[in-house]
C-alpha cells in the first residue's frame, strides 16, 4: 500500500552557525513538502510501514509529524524517529541526526504497528502544526538568522583528483590493542611520513580505532593522550603537504556492528565520538578529510536493513560535523557504502543518501581487493584472467556511472590483494603485477582516486624501503601510463627434452614492443627472437645459449621493453616434473618431501575416492594457497596445514593433485587417522 500526501511546513527557524553573525528581522519563508506513506509488510494483526518526508520549501530544523489513525491502529516500535500515541493520534519527532531537512531534501522513518479489523492509511498529516494542503505557500515571519552552516560550494572533484595517489598507514593507530605498536608495527615517526611523501604519494589515509581508548556512557570520552597522539600524527602529515583522511576504523566490527539490537547505545556512542573529533579538528586545515566509518557492517540483518542503518550513521556524521562550524562547515566528508562494497545495490543506497543531503563536499568510497578466487588464490584462481579483469572493470564502471559521471567524487579507500594478509607471494608474481598494472590504469580511466592498503608489508616503517621493488614500480607507473605485460613472466624448458623455440603472448596494452634485453645487452631481433603481432618467440639457438648448463631453476632473466611504462621481466626456467616421496606425520605438521627440480607450485586439488571435494571450501576441489598448503623450496617440502586436515574425513584417503606452473601435474595420496597422517605416492 502506498499513498502520497502533500504538506505545509510551519515557520522555519534559520540554523545558527557557531561562527555566524546574528540578526533579527522580518523574513519570508517558503513552506511545502510531500509525505510518502507505504505499508512494506502486513500480517494478521500487525504491519510495518515507511514514511518519507520531502521538503519542498525552506530549510527545516527540527520537525514533528502528526497524523490520525482512521482504523485505530497503534505504533509498537519505531526507527529513525520517536513515535508516541495519544488515542488515535500519532506523533513522530526527529532524532538528533535527522533534525535538518534541507530544501529538496528528505528524511525517512519506519515503524511496526498493530491493527484490528482494517488497516486504512492515514488521510492527512501535519508537520510542525500545519495541516497539509498539497502545495507551497510563502509567509512572513520574524526570524533569527545567521550565516548558513551548510558547506559552501567547492570543486570536490578537483580536490579529490589532487589526492591521487594515496597510501594507507595501516595496522598502527587502527590496532585494537593497548597502543599503536600492538599489531607489530613501530611507533609512527615524522621520518616515516617524510619518506612516504618522497615516494610520490599525495594523500594519506590514517585509520584510527577509538573504542579501547574511550570511557563509558554517557560521555564516551576519548582518552586525552590518545587523541593528542592522533592529532600529532595528523599534524605531521599535514605539514608534509599530504591531504589527510582520518576515520572510525575497526570500531565498525567491535561495537558498531551491534546496532541492530542495541541501536540507542551504538548511536549515542557513535555521535559522541564524532562530536569530540569534530571539535578537536574543527580548525584544522581543509586538507584534513573525515571518513564516517570504515567497512560498515551490521550483525544479523540483511543488506537492505544494513543500508538503512548506515544511512542513519552517515546522516548523523554529516550533521554533527557541519554543525560544529569552523573549517568543518565545508570540510570534505567521505561516506562509505555498506561493507564498502562496489555492488550496484550498495552504490544506489549511498547515492540516495548523498543526493538527499545536497552537500557539494561529499565523497563516496569503496574498497577493492580483486576477484576473490584470484585475490586469495583459491578455486583455481591462479591467474589475472578475463574473469578477474571483468570483476574489476565492472566494479569501477558502476562507481563511475553512479557517482563520478554525476559530479560526485569516488575514493578507492583501500586496494590490494587479500592474499597479502598472509604473504605477499601468495599470488604469483607476474599475475600480481598484471593486476596492479590494470587496476591503476582503469581507476585512472574512471577518475577514481586510489589509496594503497599497506599494513607494513610493503613500505618498511623504519627501513623506508619497498619489500617488492618490482611491484611498487608497476604501481607507480600505473599512476600516469600503461605498461606492456605478457601472458606469463615464466618460460619453462624441460631438461629431459631437447631445447626448442618458445613463444610467449604479449599484452601490449596500447604500447608498442621496443626490444628484448638481458641486463643492459639487447638481444638481436631476427636472430635471438622474433615478434609477430603480440607473439614473442625466442629462437632455439637463443634458448640454448641463455640456458647455459641447464641447471634446474632460473637460468636467465630477460626484460621486454615497450614504448612506455616499466619493462616486463621474463624468467627462463629449466625444470623436470617434481618428485614427491612417502611420508608420515601429524595433522599439526605434515610435510611431503618434494624435489621440485626447478618447477614452481601453482595450486593443489583435493578429492576423496568417490570424486567429492575434500578439505576446506569443499565447493571446489582447488584449495587455498598458503592457507591449506604451501611449498618450501629451500627445505624441499610441500606442507599441508592443520587447517586443511581439520576438514578432512578420518580414514578416508584423499587424492591430491599438485599443479605446477610448467604445466606438470603430480598425484599424491594422504590419509588422516586421528592426529596421524600417512602420505604415499601410490
Amino acid at each position: 500500500m502506498r499513498r502520497q500526501v502533500g504538506l505545509l511546513v510551519a515557520g522555519v527557524t534559520a540554523l545558527a552557525s557557531s561562527a555566524g553573525l546574528v540578526a533579527v528581522g522580518q523574513a519570508e519563508a517558503a513552506q511545502g513538502c510531500r509525505v510518502d506513506y507505504s505499508v512494506a509488510n502486513q500480517w494478521a494483526g500487525g504491519f510495518s510501514a515507511n514514511v518519507n518526508i520531502t521538503n519542498l520549501g525552506d530549510r527545516v530544523d527540527g520537525w514533528k509529524l502528526v497524523w490520525t489513525w482512521p482504523s485505530g491502529q497503534q505504533v509498537t516500535q519505531a526507527w529513525n524517529a520517536t513515535v508516541t500515541s495519544s488515542g488515535s493520534q500519532a506523533t513522530a519527532t526527529n532524532v538528533g541526526y535527522n533534525a535538518v531537512i534541507a530544501t529538496g531534501g528528505s528524511v525517512s522513518f519506519g515503524f511496526n504497528g498493530s491493527w484490528t479489523g482494517a488497516n486504512t492509511a492515514p488521510s492527512s498529516f501535519a508537520l510542525n502544526g500545519v495541516t497539509c494542503d498539497g502545495g507551497t505557500t510563502t509567509t512572513t515571519t520574524t526570524t533569527t538568522t545567521t550565516t548558513s552552516q551548510n558547506p559552501v560550494p567547492g570543486n570536490a572533484m578537483e580536490r579529490v583528483a589532487a589526492m591521487q595517489p594515496g597510501w594507507n598507514l595501516g595496522n598502527s593507530l587502527d590496532a585494537t590493542g593497548s597502543d599503536e605498536t600492538s599489531w607489530g608495527n613501530p611507533r609512527i615517526t615524522e621520518a616515516l611520513l617524510d619518506n612516504v611523501k618522497a615516494q610520490g604519494f599525495k594523500s594519506i589515509r590514517i585509520p584510527v580505532t577509538w573504542g579501547q581508548h574511550q570511557g563509558g556512557a554517557p560521555g564516551y570520552t576519548i582518552e586525552a593522550a590518545y587523541l593528542n597522539r592522533v592529532k600529532e600524527v595528523v599534524g605531521w602529515a599535514l605539514a608534509d603537504g599530504f591531504q589527510v583522511m582520518i576515520n572510525i576504523h575497526h570500531d565498525s566490527w567491535q561495537w558498531i556492528a551491534a546496532m541492530p539490537n542495541d541501536r540507542a547505545n551504538v548511536l549515542a556512542r557513535y555521535n559522541a565520538t564524532w562530536t569530540q573529533l569534530a571539535a578537536a579538528f574543527r580548525d584544522a586545515s581543509p586538507n584534513l578529510v573525515f571518513e564516517s566509518v570504515n567497512e560498515p557492517q551490521f550483525t544479523g540483518v540483511d543488506a537492505t536493513r544494513g543500508d538503512q542503518l548506515l544511512h542513519e550513521l552517515n546522516t548523523s556524521f554529516r550533521d554533527i560535523v557541519r554543525r560544529s562550524g569552523g573549517n568543518n562547515a565545508a570540510r570534505l566528508l567521505v561516506l562509505p557504502t555498506l561493507h564498502t562494497s562496489g555492488d550496484q545495490a550498495r552504490l544506489d543506497a549511498l547515492a540516495t543518501s548523498i543526493n538527499g543531503y545536497r552537500d557539494p563536499n561529499l565523497i563516496a568510497t569503496i574498497h577493492n581487493y580483486g576477484y576473490w578466487p584470484f585475490s586469495v588464490n583459491v578455486a583455481g584462481g591462479t591467474r589475472f584472467d578475463a574473469t578477474a579483469q571483468k570483476d574489476l572493470t565492472d566494479t569501477f564502471d558502476r562507481a563511475y556511472n553512479t557517482f563520478v559521471s554525476k559530479g560526485i567524487p569516488v575514493i578507492l579507500g583501500e586496494y590490494g590483494l587479500l592474499g597479502f594478509d598472509r604473504h605477499i607471494n601468495t599470488i604469483q608474481q607476474g599475475e600480481k603485477l598484471k593486476f596492479f598494472e590494470y587496476l591503476g590504469y582503469y581507476a585512472r580511466a574512471r577518475k577514481i582516486t586510489t589509496m594503497l592498503w599497506d599494513n607494513g608489508q610493503h613500505f618498511g616503517r623504519t627501513s623506508f624501503q619497498w619489500s617488492d621493488p618490482e611491484l611498487i614500480a608497476q604501481i607507480k607507473s600505473s599512476w600516469t601510463t600503461r605498461s606492456g605485460t605478457a601472458y606469463s613472466d615464466q618460460v619453462f624448458s624441460a631438461r629431459s627434452s631437447a631445447v626448442t623455440a618458445k613463444t610467449l603472448a604479449l599484452n601490449l596494452n596500447g604500447t608498442t614492443f621496443a626490444g628484448l634485453y638481458q641486463g643492459s645487452t639487447e638481444l638481436v631481433r631476427g636472430t635471438d627472437y622474433t615478434v609477430s603481432g603480440d607473439q614473442l618467440t625466442l629462437t632455439a639457438s637463443a634458448m640454448t645459449r641463455l640456458s647455459g648448463s641447464r641447471a634446474y631453476g632460473t637460468n636467465a632473466v630477460l626484460h621486454a621493453r615497450f614504448s612506455q611504462g616499466v619493462p616486463w621481466r621474463i624468467n627462463l626456467i629449466t625444470y623436470d616434473t617434481p618428485v614427491l616421496s612417502n611420508a608420515t606425520g601429524s595433522t599439526s605438521s605434515f610435510a611431503i618431501p618434494t624435489n621440485f627440480r626447478g618447477d614452481l607450485l601453482a595450486t593443489m586439488e583435493a578429492k576423496y575416492a568417490d570424486g567429492t571435494n575434500a578439505g576446506p571450501h569443499n565447493w571446489t576441489s582447488y584449495k587455498e594457497f598458503d592457507r591449506t598448503f604451501a611449498p618450501n623450496y629451500t627445505n624441499g617440502a610441500t606442507t599441508l596445514t592443520s587447517e586443511f586436515f581439520a576438514e578432512v574425513n578420518d580414514n578416508s584417503r584423499v587424492t591430491l593433485t599438485f599443479h605446477y606452473w610448467s604445466g606438470a601435474r603430480v598425484t599424491y595420496y594422504v590419509t588422516k587417522s586421528g592426529s596421524t597422517v600417512t602420505g604415499t605416492t601410490g
